[in-house]
């Protein structure tokens, strides 16, 4: 069984592929930082006996996801499960006082990364006839809320993305689940933030976010369900969290 996880250099890719490469999976990690990369596959290599392959590329960049996936050879071709989860939010404010730059990262990364992504990698699943598409939410992309405006837009097309990828794999015994999570404390606030690590805190103070493994055990429990079993949507919240806005907050 092979698992292939973009944005595994950290949180809940990283607790991804650590939790399926526990579980048996052969990995493909892929991301940015090939250090990082490197360092992963060596801790997967050692602690879980399994093979692991690191693809090193931006998935922003259609010319560099094509080239990688068709450098797959052998049993590497044959992906059992797909999980789309590189992603990010930049940035926080109304839109007419908006950065470009901060739009155009979000939606190169969490719509088009995820687009080149499964474009290239789909018809692998349709020749082998079976497959699994996770695809890696957001409550953003249930509802919005004030100075979120594009990352939640970017989330709300991951939904319909989902909604259409199910549709269109259906004939080919393809399963695909879209996972929204809340709150998790990973490096997501910090990217946010570009790199002010004390205000990417702030959000978290008074209360237990979820963590990565959290996220990662619902996404191979989504994984591990019978072949007749599709969980098509999951959203995942701390228990301190009620929506997108509202959090209990501990004084």
């Amino acid at each position: 069984m092979i698992a292939f996880i973009t944005g595994a250099t950290a949180g809940i890719g990283k607790a991804t592929a650590e939790l399926f490469a526990k579980n048996g999976y052969n990995i493909v990690i892929t991301g940015r930082r090939k250090e990082r990369l490197n360092e992963i596959a060596a801790q997967l290599k050692s602690t879980f006996k399994v093979d692991v392959l690191t693809l090193n590329f931006d998935v922003r960049n259609n010319k560099e996801v094509e080239k990688a996936i068709q450098s797959l050879s052998g049993d590497w071709k044959k992906v059992d499960v797909l999980v789309n989860n590189a992603g990010l939010a930049v940035g926080l404010g109304t839109i007419q006082d908006g950065v470009l730059d901060d739009w155009e990262r979000m939606i190169d990364t969490n719509i088009k990364g995820l687009l080149y992504i499964t474009r290239h990698l789909s018809p692998l699943m349709i020749s082998y006839g079976s497959g699994h598409i996770i695809n890696i939410g957001s409550i953003a992309g249930k509802e919005v809320y004030a100075n979120g405006n594009v990352y939640c837009a970017t989330k709300h097309a991951v939904d319909a993305l989902s909604k259409s990828m199910r549709i269109d794999m259906l004939p080919y015994n393809i399963k695909v689940t879209s996972i929204n999570p809340g709150m998790v404390e990973t490096e997501f606030s910090v990217v946010r933030f570009k790199g002010d690590e004390e205000r990417a805190k702030k959000p978290y103070i008074g209360i237990k976010p979820l963590t990565p493994e959290d996220i990662a055990e619902t996404i191979y429990w989504c994984a591990s369900r019978p072949p007749h079993v599709n969980i098509n949507d999951i959203i995942i919240t701390p228990s301190v969290q009620a929506n997108a806005t509202t959090t209990f907050r501990k004084e």
